[in-house]
């Protein structure tokens, strides 16, 4: 990926988003020019000069200090995911291309036995474990059963961003499926930030922009997001609804893979529903109906 665009493209878009008033500038009578701030009055809240800000604004990060990437920053009212990722657009603007790559740990593909132990150990909580382009590389049973649609569209390891922008019965399993679409793009916007020289992400990405439009929409706003915990609203095609909550937690031992785990509200519908997905992949094979792990 072109690094200067990537930081062109981010703090043009973060800049027309901010008006003056949420800046706490004063509005002057006449109409403005451009969408959001302009460029002098972002230089001013950030305590720097016009012309070194209009540099940054071009893509030139090179040897910029952490203080002036928080006045940036700060001045841009950016959020932690956001800050975190104009500092991964600095540290590789500061990376040669061949050295980054060199120093690059390719995304995992395989979790170890004992994180599937921890995984199959949760009974009762639908669970996988992805990496950062949403690659799914192991799941518990009832994970596999509550996101049956994703794991019936590729033998081996599904991708979440695939399925909810290529397969048509994502629309119908995301029952928000506009906002996690957004949350998705969101997520592998900021795994770009973090690792550019990623050859898998960068053909992933490339494969969604040609073959869907919602998804090259989605890249153009430069949104990135951290997904931590919240709740999400499924249409199963066997047992349902279903409103889980998710912790979405990183597995420290093995890096850039996250542990998302599901639960239901004690007593409601969708604890019933789980049981019921539960008791299905507790059963032999014989014993289930034909439809059970099938969209």
């Amino acid at each position: 990926m072109d690094n200067r665009a990537e930081i062109r493209d981010f703090l043009t878009t973060r800049r027309a988003r901010l008006g003056p008033e949420q800046a706490g500038l004063p509005v002057y009578g006449g109409n403005r020019r451009v969408a959001g701030l302009r460029r002098e009055e972002v230089a001013l809240l950030a305590g720097v000069s016009v012309d070194y800000y209009t540099r940054l604004e071009r893509g030139h990060l090179g040897g910029v200090s952490d203080a002036v990437l928080e006045a940036v920053a700060g001045a841009l009212r950016l959020d932690e995911a956001e800050r975190a990722h104009l500092f991964d657009l600095a540290r590789t603007a500061n990376t040669s291309t061949a050295s980054a790559r060199a120093r690059r740990r390719p995304a995992q593909r395989h979790v170890r036995p004992g994180v599937q132990r921890v995984l199959d150990a949760m009974s009762t909580a639908p669970a996988y474990v992805r990496n950062g382009r949403l690659d799914v590389l192991a799941a518990n049973p009832l994970g596999r059963a509550v996101f049956a649609p994703l794991f019936d569209t590729a033998a081996a390891s599904p991708n979440l961003a695939r399925f909810m922008f290529l397969v048509p019965a994502a629309r119908d399993f995301f029952v928000e499926w506009e906002r996690l679409a957004g949350d998705t793009v969101a997520l592998l916007r900021a795994e770009a930030g973090r690792d550019p020289y990623d050859r898998a992400l960068c053909e992933l990405i490339g494969e969604l922009s040609t073959r869907s439009e919602p998804f090259r929409t989605l890249w153009a706003a430069h949104q990135v997001r951290q997904h931590r915990s919240g709740v999400k609203h499924f249409h199963h095609p066997v047992v349902g609804d279903l409103v889980l909550a998710y912790e979405s937690m990183e597995i420290t031992a093995d890096a850039g893979l996250r542990l998302n785990a599901y639960t239901a509200e004690p007593g409601s519908p969708s604890v019933e529903a789980l049981n019921l997905l539960a008791s299905w992949t507790a059963a032999p094979p014989e014993g289930r109906p034909a439809h059970s792990d099938r969209a």
